[in-house]
């Protein structure tokens, strides 16, 4: 029998624990809702950062992953040649002592194929940079708005990794004899050619009309619409656009694109292209390169490093919105201490302990301000929805991001609900039975 006493003792000990438990939770939920317009101003703080936090987070996400797809889709060991690039500019240069460096040369791509072993493919690429040339585009009564045009080689889709969705490439042949041809990205043939097969179609781009051979398929979309562009050999693009003149010097903004051989890392690929290009350029051992190199691996370092900034921004704005609204959950749990006074001493009298009171208070506030956490989630996913659907800019949310917002909502009750909790627990029931 006295076995049996204590083993149901912890049981009773639990289900009476559980019981106050649930009675102080109900306690702390019809306060709130008695004072409906009060709990909606005092959360009002925590929905905004939490609200924050969400819907940038998904922005964030979403880009970050788009991006990732995007580049990872360029090829990882792929290394681009340009005059000057983001390198250049991340490190603080200035654009007009950039401008001022030798433009790359068709010369430069044939004698990095002879001089660097490693390398498998070479290709040439105007106009996707500065400088782009943008043109309409037009077949009937269709038209585009203005998209880029850019100068290629024959093997463009093979070093860009591009598929094809209908059609060809343009040859070596038609690109060595200038021909009128053009690759239309994935956004101006389905405007052009919803309902058409466009292969044989002459599409007008500004005052030329060329012979469609080929689409390409669809891309990532990190931001805005990769697709927006055509593709015409480089020999007609150099025919028809000239080259920016930028403070008196002609400059080409031509792309070399370097794909390595099976096996072969970008490493060596850009201690192979560095020797060249150095070598070409007549440069002393002690002269920095006129010349950048690019790889889809230092894009997403830069990537990565952009959105470690705005997040760091986006923690310190939800903070501050987070620390207003924990103040008036302070100042308002402080006033309702006031306010129960008197309740508190009745609750005391009848046995209630100075814990049973801090927990009641505790909870109101952590419920309050999680109660803020939920609507904040809510509001965060469906702004990020609506940027989706308005702007088709990508968008992810992570269980992590509700996870988060929620946690820091709860927290925020817990830290600012804490002295009002305690000063409510601290008080002498004789006097509080006497306040008025």
């Amino acid at each position: 029998m006295r076995a049996e006493a204590a083993d149901t003792t912890p049981r009773r000990s639990g289900s009476l624990r559980a019981g106050l438990f649930a009675e102080i939770l109900t306690m702390a939920f019809d306060t709130l809702r008695a004072n409906k317009l009060r709990s909606a101003l005092t959360i009002l703080g925590v929905v905004i950062g939490v609200t924050s936090i969400v819907a940038m987070t998904s922005l964030i996400r979403g880009f970050g992953d788009q991006m990732y797809q995007l580049i990872r889709q360029m090829g990882s060991d792929t290394v681009y040649l340009q005059k000057f690039g983001m390198g250049s500019f991340a490190s603080g240069r200035s654009f007009l002592d950039l401008v001022k460096r030798p433009n790359l040369s068709e010369e430069d791509a044939k004698a990095i194929v002879k001089g660097a072993p490693s390398v498998a493919m070479v290709g040439l690429q105007l106009g996707g940079g500065p400088g782009s040339q943008l043109q309409r585009m037009t077949y009937g009564n269709q038209s585009t708005k203005q998209m880029m045009v850019m100068g290629a080689s024959a093997n463009f889709a093979e070093t860009n990794y591009i598929a094809l969705e209908n059609g060809r490439f343009f040859s070596d042949y038609e690109a060595s004899h200038r021909r009128a041809v053009v690759v239309l990205g994935y956004a101006p043939a389905s405007t052009l050619f919803p309902n058409l097969d466009p292969i044989g179609k002459r599409v007008r781009i500004g005052s030329t009309e060329f012979t469609v051979v080929g689409t390409l398929g669809k891309r990532p979309s990190p931001l805005g619409n990769p697709d927006e562009f055509a593709v015409i050999p480089l020999t007609t693009y150099e025919k028809l656009f000239r080259s920016p003149v930028i403070r008196g010097v002609l400059t080409r903004f031509l792309t070399i694109t370097v794909v390595p051989r099976a096996g072969v890392g970008s490493d060596q690929v850009i201690r192979e292209i560095e020797d060249v290009m150095r070598s070409r350029h007549r440069l002393r051992l002690d002269e920095e390169n006129d010349f950048d190199m690019l790889t889809s691996d230092a894009v997403m370092k830069i990537v990565d490093q952009l959105t470690q900034a705005v997040a760091l921004a986006l923690v310190v704005i939800s903070s501050i919105a987070l620390l207003v609204g924990g103040i008036g959950v302070m100042a308002i749990m402080t006033i309702s201490v006031t306010e129960r006074t008197r309740e508190i001493g009745i609750r005391k009298a009848i046995g209630a302990r100075r814990r049973e009171i801090l927990v009641q208070f505790l909870l109101e506030a952590v419920f309050l301000t999680s109660v803020g956490g939920l609507l904040g989630i809510l509001f965060g996913s469906g702004i990020g929805l609506v940027v989706n659907k308005l702007a088709n800019f990508p968008v992810s949310l992570p269980l992590w991001s509700f996870a988060l917002g929620f946690t820091f909502s709860a927290t925020v009750g817990i830290f600012f609900g804490m002295y009002p909790a305690v000063r409510a627990s601290r008080l002498d029931p004789i006097e509080a039975l006497r306040y008025e």
